[in-house]
């Protein structure tokens, strides 16, 4: 059972400033524990810019992208060098993964990447990801930690997402007011964005309503995550026993194989317009024929994910095409007999219902 854990900045330090260590030893016992009843571990560790800081004695956060990126160097350095001298004590094995948005943007890579982690995880070693924010730039960076978390799942498909953090929960006001109440369990995200906002801490980029907008993709997937303090053991959240914070529980109705590709990760290279009939029968869950097609916008090629407009403009569905953008010229709105005729030995469907995603009820 593939568990992700992501671990905010400001848990690896202690309340004097310095590195946590005794946190990250107690991380590393419950992993051994956990490990012995057959769980394998990911875990998305923010904490470089930190490390860095620390490292150098510099005592403030970076005052501009270069000086993060330069932090982020050398912090991450130190960082894993934390990791790996904390869990060999308990004879367990790290790696150090860094990644960008582009691997997720270029199917390639990102098939090279899962590789990469499933080796590493059969060869019973714990990846330690971050995000590469020595060489990031705008276009290419998550925003935060909780996203790369949510797109890791997208990835790994793991059983369970545990997120921890300084608030340790979801609470219906500020954590520090004693009025406010933890929120033990919640069916979606959505049931709680209005208590929190967003926020940043003094190392992190996140938030409460970053990790809850993350939350909703980790939903969508069908996968339950829990929002949680640095001291609730994870053994207590993952044997389903009461535990302190926050479970938003997964979907009743998950975004599953390829489809979560075409929901999350490929983006489109074209837009298709259709007609009424041509909705109402993707609605119904039938495949789109070329006759309900009445025109088409952008340049792509066989097997790429275009988005589908109805004739308000309303994009109601992603899918994949089974023609490129100058096949479907020759075929926009005729019947199936003619495209069989001039594509014999290709499906008559421009999508079929299988590759076919609605992002509508």
């Amino acid at each position: 059972m593939l568990v992700i854990v992501k671990i905010g900045s400001n848990l690896l330090q202690t309340a004097e400033g310095d590195i946590d260590l005794s946190f990250i030893s107690s991380l590393a016992q419950q992993i051994k524990k956990l490990k012995k009843k057959g769980y394998k571990f990911v875990l998305v560790s923010s904490g470089a810019v930190l490390a860095g800081i620390k490292k150098l004695n510099l005592g403030r956060k970076p005052k501009t992208l270069v000086e993060k990126q330069a932090l982020a160097s050398i912090g991450q350095a130190y960082l894993m060098h934390l990791y790996d001298t904390v869990f060999a004590n308990y004879n367990l094995k790290v790696s150090q993964v860094l990644l960008n948005t582009d691997v997720f943007k270029n199917r390639q890579r990102y098939e090279n990447a899962r590789n990469t982690f499933r080796q590493l995880l059969a060869w019973d070693i714990i990846p330690i990801v971050n995000e590469n924010d020595t060489i990031a730039v705008e276009e290419l960076i998550f925003g935060d930690n909780d996203f790369l978390a949510a797109y890791l799942s997208i990835m790994l498909n793991p059983k369970f997402v545990i997120v921890m953090s300084t608030a340790g929960g979801i609470y219906t006001g500020d954590p520090k007011d004693e009025n406010s109440t933890l929120i033990r369990e919640v069916n979606s995200p959505e049931e709680v964005l209005k208590f929190v906002k967003t926020t940043t801490s003094e190392y992190g980029s996140g938030g409460m309503k970053s990790k809850l907008e993350a939350a909703k993709i980790v939903h969508s997937l069908g996968i339950p995550l829990a929002i949680v303090g640095k001291n609730t053991p994870l053994e207590e959240v993952l044997e389903g026993k009461p535990f302190e914070g926050t479970l938003i529980k997964p979907s009743p109705k998950p975004v599953r194989g390829k489809k979560k590709l075409i929901a999350f990760i490929e983006q489109p290279k074209g837009v298709l317009y259709v007609d009424e009939g041509a909705k109402k029968a993707l609605l119904e869950g039938k495949s789109l024929l070329a006759v309900g097609i009445t025109k088409f916008e952008g340049s792509f090629e066989r097997g790429d994910t275009v988005s589908l407009s109805d004739p308000e403009g309303n994009i109601f569905a992603k899918g994949k095409v089974n023609f490129s953008s100058k096949e479907l010229k020759k075929i926009i709105g005729k019947p199936t007999r003619e495209i069989e005729k001039l594509f014999p030995n290709r499906p008559s469907e421009v999508i079929h219902k299988d590759n076919l995603l609605l992002l509508e009820n």
